[in-house]
């Protein structure tokens, strides 16, 4: 069974790309949204769901039970955006954002994608409902933009690969702020307190040197249940709970491969030993490989340990139910005019020109102020190309529709529709423009376009 599993998570791996699933998971829920399926997709979502102890219900708050849609939006999101805190702390201590020099472009540029969308954003809203949802196009959705990249394989410089990445980080470091500043509600002391006092505990259990997954994992549900209760969003709980997650393994490499080597040189050899016969291993063997075993359990850090586990399950599960749950729009009785209007056309204008814009100006403003060095492999028309692919929201995106908008009484539903409807459109304009773009500009031939980088430095150098 544990073959099965490693072996279907390869495959997913390797030839299934994460942003496949998720377009395949829209077009379903678009397809059902419109067809004689519709009422019992739409009624599917207001399903109530609980999770009981006793008496005791792990998704309740305000004394009512979740429904679907709210445990999809509130509860796996926030295992999402665990995930996301995992990959901000590694980023900055080990990856594309530990080196200050590395980091300034993408985080220039990241401001840029950030700043200029909202406020095309609030050139085109019309009225101060639709001015609630003026976040939404900040967000870049990393699984459809670097799925779109990875088409070019070995045509797309590994420096532009990184800058895209790194750019999409930022930007969620931007949305979890935007979540935590402007979307939490009314605040409850006792449950904040709460919420404190498990943080302690899980600092401590960090610095006392605790390795274990399951202990960091029962900590976090339990500062999920009291950020859901206190007011503030409860996806910010995985995000903070992830920051406080220990990087450090809790055995050293040399340690481990000392340990090793330590345990082999005990373990006996039986020369009588072939490949077709029944070989019993003795209770001495046994405790010696697992001994090995959890070894190689402490080399790997939590942080690690937890981004790995977690990474299938986002990609392949929790995103695409997001999608399949929060995609489907009924387009009964809409017209094409309503793409150009309210807060459809804002929404497509900050993730289409806004995103292209901001990312590809203060990039080129940084450049041109001596701030930062665009790498020489790196052209400019490519630049532009991931500027436009930065103009993919989706995820994010709809999860702040969804907050700037789901709770407005009459026309909530209404303005959610919309900004459904520019997110989906916006995403798939930057998307194509994207694709071609990066297929005119990118190098034909890599490994040339390489020697002459490398011919033109040398050239330099002397």
């Amino acid at each position: 069974m544990i073959n099965l599993f490693y072996s279907f998570k390869s495959a997913l791996k390797y030839y299934v790309n994460g942003g496949v699933v998720l377009i395949i998971a829209t077009i379903l829920a678009l397809i059902v949204a419109n067809t004689g399926l519709s009422e019992a997709y739409f009624s599917l979502w207001n399903l109530p769901v609980s999770v009981n102890i006793g008496d005791f219900n792990l998704l309740q708050h305000g004394g009512h039970d979740m429904t679907l849609m709210q445990f999809i939006n509130d509860a796996l999101m926030a295992i999402f955006f665990f995930a996301v805190g995992l990959e901000i702390k590694r980023e900055i201590l080990v990856g594309e954002l530990s080196s200050p020099k590395q980091a300034l472009l993408p985080i220039i540029a990241a401001c840029g994608g950030m700043i200029v969308p909202v406020l095309l954003f609030i050139l085109f809203a019309g009225n101060e409902d639709i001015m609630r949802g003026m976040a939404i196009p900040m967000a870049t959705d990393i699984a459809f933009s670097l799925g779109i990249l990875s088409m070019f394989g070995k045509r797309v410089p590994i420096s532009l690969k990184v800058f895209l990445i790194a750019l999409a980080v930022v930007d969620d470091i931007g949305g979890v702020a935007v979540i935590a500043l402007f979307y939490s509600k009314h605040l409850a002391l006792e449950y904040l307190l709460y919420s404190a006092l498990l943080f302690v505990i899980i600092l401590l259990g960090a610095k006392k040197g605790i390795n274990s997954t399951i202990f960091y994992t029962v900590m976090g549900v339990l500062v999920w249940y009291m950020f859901l209760n206190s007011g503030i969003h409860p996806t910010i709980a995985g995000v903070l709970v992830a920051f406080c997650i220990p990087a450090r393994p809790g055995l050293k490499t040399g340690k481990y491969i000392t340990r090793i080597q330590k345990n082999i040189s005990k373990f006996p050899v039986s020369e009588d030993q072939k490949d077709d016969h029944v070989y019993i291993l003795k209770k001495e063997q046994i405790e010696l490989l697992k001994s090995v075993e959890s070894a190689s359990d402490l080399v790997i850090s939590p942080l690690q340990k937890l981004e790995d586990t977690l990474n299938p399950i986002v990609n392949y599960f929790i995103i695409p139910v997001f999608a399949f749950a929060n995609a489907g729009i009924s387009l009964e009785g809409m017209q094409v005019s309503d793409l150009f209007a309210g807060v459809s056309i804002a929404v497509l204008m900050g993730l289409v020109a806004g995103k292209f814009l901001g990312i590809l100006s203060f990039s080129y403003l940084a450049a041109k102020l001596k701030l930062v060095t665009i790498p020489s492999e790196i052209s400019w028309s490519a630049l532009a190309g991931v500027a436009l692919l930065g103009g993919i929201g989706f995820t994010v995106s709809i999860f702040i529709a969804n907050l700037s908008y789901g709770d407005l009484p009459d026309i909530g539903t209404a303005l959610l529709t919309d900004a459904k409807l520019g997110i989906l459109s916006g995403s798939l304009i930057a998307g194509v423009l994207g694709y071609l773009v990066l297929n005119l500009f990118l190098p034909k031939n890599p490994l040339k376009r390489q020697m002459n980088i490398e011919r033109n430095r040398h050239k330099n150098d002397e």
